[in-house]
């Protein structure tokens, strides 16, 4: 009986020792230095050094790929007990493609440089935390970005005139901030199917987002103090949801808005006849209310005007 009972204990600890060495040792090693960074949360608890940081029922929110066994997405959210700064030790998972960080408001700080060590990374969700200062310029090293959201934080200060080096970007959200100053010129080259930059500070123009060659379905650009003339722009034809509300937004309506599925310019100070055709009708007074001299269906009779 001793001696079944002690072949038994090799076994289990031999299975115990293959599980644990499915995960690569340089992201377990990466992995727990950043739980003890975020101060040992509770939320953390099942990330245990003796067993498999691959097993998918056994750390919280490790996702490896199948074929190397190494760390390409780590998923944290919803969680009010996490307290800590950004924990630089997450740029020594070499082989990471997605971060989400979502819902952690006492996750304070700012983006350490050390994120631009992850060169793979495809997708980086920040958003609802506690993460303040400005949008580092080193963000525009990680170019196989395909996805950015940084939204509803305590982010601050300029846009960096490099974002225009995310070639990959697909959509950007950076909307619920406290981010100010000019849009600079240079991200008239990016080529993102989504932008949100509402609710914020941003001043001046923002037509550099607006063209017919860009591939842009939407445009939220609400909430900001934006002054630019919108009858010189020319939409992409991709465009399909377009939100510039509660700006200083000037001229007349182009006819490119015939084509949107979604439009809202109230509170700017347009002018002109709203163009027939399309949604635009269709979208209600208060797509429209509170302009300079907005006129026409669904407003008002334009004589006024003429």
């Amino acid at each position: 009986m001793a001696t079944k009972l002690f072949l038994l204990l090799i076994l289990l600890s031999h299975v115990t020792s293959s599980l644990s060495e499915g995960c690569h040792p340089q992201d377990k090693k990466a992995l727990l230095q950043i739980k003890k960074e975020l101060n040992n949360p509770t939320l953390l608890s099942s990330w245990n050094p003796q067993t498999n940081c691959c097993d998918d029922s056994s750390w919280y929110g490790v996702i490896c790929a199948p074929s190397s066994n190494r760390v390409y997405s780590l998923l944290l959210e919803a969680n009010d007990e996490l307290s800590s700064t950004f924990p630089p030790s997450i740029g020594n998972l070499p082989t990471l493609e997605h971060i989400l960080l979502y819902k952690l408001p006492n996750l304070i700080g700012s983006i350490p440089q050390s994120i631009t060590k992850l060169i793979n990374l495809k997708s980086l969700t920040i958003s609802e935390t506690g993460i303040s200062g400005a949008i580092p310029n080193y963000i525009a090293k990680l170019k196989s970005l395909t996805f950015l959201d940084l939204s509803e934080n305590h982010l601050s200060g300029k846009l960096p005139p490099n974002l225009f080096h995310l070639v990959n970007i697909e959509a950007m959200y950076l909307q619920n901030n406290k981010l100010t100053g000019p849009i600079p010129s240079s991200l008239a080259r990016l080529n993102s199917s989504v932008v949100d930059l509402s609710h914020n500070r941003f001043e001046g123009d923002a037509s550099m987002f607006f063209g017919f060659a860009k591939k842009t379905e939407t445009i939220d650009l609400s909430w900001n103090m934006l002054v630019f003339d919108m009858g010189r722009l020319e939409f992409p034809k991709t465009l399909k949801h377009l939100d510039v509300s509660h700006n200083q937004v000037y001229g007349k309506l182009p006819e490119g808005v015939t084509n949107l599925e979604w439009l809202d310019v109230s509170y700017n100070r347009l002018c002109g006849e709203i163009p027939k055709g399309g949604i635009v009708q269709a979208m209600g007074r208060k797509s429209y209310s509170h302009n300079k001299c907005l006129c026409g269906s669904p407003l008002s009779r334009c004589k006024k005007y003429m």
